[in-house]
């Protein structure tokens, strides 16, 4: 009875399934493994000049733009649906389109914005005001939460909108009649409640802070992901690099483990199943103009600023628009996400509708699993696959791995796999719920085989969803710079990775044209999915 209830389970479904998660989970244990098993002759000469700085500069911007981001993302999701005043509509949907901004390219904007040469010292100096150097140098680590806040509060503002829209209409109702008031409702009711949600963002904000290598790598800040690349491409250390990658791995299951906690704690039920939407209250004109000021300043800094700044340092650079070797980074930006994005598309649907058609704790775990890549930092991933790949290599491979490496987008492909299948999987289940199972289950009864249903009845049904998922992933994909650094083949350069170049080599209007493009590309996507936003995932990106 045992061996027969096991085989249920081997079907095509989980088999699928199960090869994605292992894929997932593979580098990652690679990583523990290796990193606390191999010794190396550099270890302590990283662990004495370069972890101690990296550990403390790590700790330092994850607990600033911790507290920054829950408090802009956080206001701004309370402004927007709580309140009526000019362009609310406007900014509901403009305060996410920073997420179409890698951090990297905000961080170089801004330097070039207050440089000497730049607009705002040339304006000053023009007021006739004496300039003092010192107030407009940024490139240090306050700098760098400035920009980690600017640029990833959405992730905040998203979540906790979402349930300060869905959850919370009737408790502010109730509450204005016991007589309290907008500021008392906000911090006694609402935000005690929506704690869960902003821990969430929260999160997110601080596994993209891991993840990020361009950001402190221009400003000069030591931190675990600077020090990754320092052992693996400084001393050629690959050994010290997993050790430091193992490091990170604490960092985030420490995230993790907060995140959950925080979620079990503050889970709210209610004795009722009418939960009403939240009714928007009309400011007076003063507060209304207060409320404006504060979602502009937010979406110029975040947005409307850094796009300007491109557009103007690109404008000598424009007739590179029509050379070839210009055009090969879009193309291979594309290329290589298209293909990206459709593997993560296959899989996620597969293993949605895989965890849908069954409900048992070896499909739970296995949710688990495929989820868990996005929570790793892009150059954790590297690492991991590179150790994989190099034991493979001695064993399986015979020297085929630098081939691999070198000349094609295989082990590319494979790493945005890992890093952004939660992506996908959590877009499209969150397509699965809304259509519920009574469509399934009665094509199943009128005889239908599973794939069959699947075909022509589940795709169909949640395609909105589909869509909003093959978008979200691409624009990560392209998004993305320390995977792509470290696992790009020979000679290959992606948007972002030759904007890194550019930006490393002080030539601006190149750099700024490039960005232009990415950001053009991501601003798309995040516009097409927010109006569309029914289809994200109330959990998040």
């Amino acid at each position: 009875m045992k061996y027969r209830k096991l085989f249920r389970y081997i079907n095509g479904w989980y088999v699928t399934s199960f090869l994605a998660a292992s894929v997932v989970l593979i580098p990652n244990i690679a990583i523990m493994y290796k990193g606390i098993k191999h010794q190396s002759p550099y270890w302590t000469h990283i662990k004495e000049y370069l972890l101690i700085d990296g550990v403390t500069n790590t700790i330092l911007l994850l607990v600033l733009t911790g507290i920054l981001a829950s408090i802009v993302g956080t206001l701004s999701a309370w402004f927007v649906v709580r309140y009526e005043f000019p362009l609310r509509k406007f900014f509901d949907w403009a305060l996410i389109l920073p997420f179409a901004i890698p951090p990297y390219i905000g961080a170089y904007t801004y330097v070039n914005l207050v440089s000497y040469n730049g607009p705002v010292q040339k304006l000053i100096r023009m007021l006739g005001i004496e300039v003092n150097q010192r107030y407009f140098q940024i490139q240090n680590i306050y700098g760098a939460v400035f920009i980690y806040t600017v640029f990833l509060f959405p992730y905040v503002y998203m979540i906790v909108r979402s349930f300060i829209q869905k959850e919370s209409g009737s408790l502010i109702e109730v509450s204005k009649t016991l007589g309290k008031s907008s500021s008392e409702i906000f911090f006694k009711v609402v935000l005690p409640l929506a704690r869960g949600s902003i821990v969430a963002g929260v999160s997110l904000v601080l596994l993209e802070v891991l993840n990020d290598y361009g950001v402190v790598s221009y400003f000069g800040i030591q931190t675990l992901s600077t020090t990754i690349f320092s052992a693996w491409f400084g001393l050629n250390d690959i050994i010290s690099a997993k050790k430091v990658a193992t490091v990170l791995m604490i960092f985030v299951f420490t995230i993790l483990l907060i995140e959950r906690y925080s979620r079990k704690a503050k889970r709210v039920d209610y004795s009722t199943s009418k939960v009403r939407p939240i009714k928007r209250e009309k400011l007076s004109k003063f507060k209304a103009a207060l409320v404006l000021l504060f979602s502009f300043t937010i979406f110029s800094f975040g947005f409307l600023i850094p796009v300007i700044q491109m557009l103007l340092s690109s404008l000598s650079a424009f007739h590179l628009l029509l050379d070839y070797k210009f055009l090969t980074f879009v193309f291979n930006s594309l290329r290589v996400g298209v293909i990206a994005t459709i593997v993560i598309a296959l899989f996620s649907l597969v293993t949605a509708n895989a965890v849908r058609i069954s409900s048992n704790r070896v499909i739970t775990v296995l949710r688990e699993m495929v989820t868990f890549g996005y929570s790793v930092p892009g150059a954790v991933i590297s690492i991991g696959i590179l150790a994989v790949l190099f034991a493979l290599d001695e064993s399986i491979l015979k020297g085929s791995a630098s081939y691999l490496l070198s000349s094609t987008s295989i082990v590319l492909i494979v790493a945005y796999l890992i890093r952004f299948l939660a992506i996908g999987y959590n877009t499209i289940e969150s397509g699965f719920q809304k259509i519920g199972k009574s469509f399934f289950e009665a094509s199943r009864t009128l005889g239908h085989g599973t794939f069959s249903t699947f075909l022509k009845v589940d795709i169909p049904l949640i395609k909105p969803a589909i869509r909003s998922a093959v978008i979200l992933v691409l624009i990560e994909i392209l998004k993305e710079l320390p995977l792509t650094l470290i696992l790009r083949p020979f000679n290959f350069d992606t948007l972002g990775t030759k904007v890194y170049q550019y930006i490393s080599d002080e030539m601006i209007a190149n750099a700024s044209l490039l960005s232009l493009i990415l950001v053009g590309v991501c601003t798309l996507g995040v516009f097409y999915v927010t109006r569309n936003r029914k289809n994200i995932p109330s959990g998040g990106l």
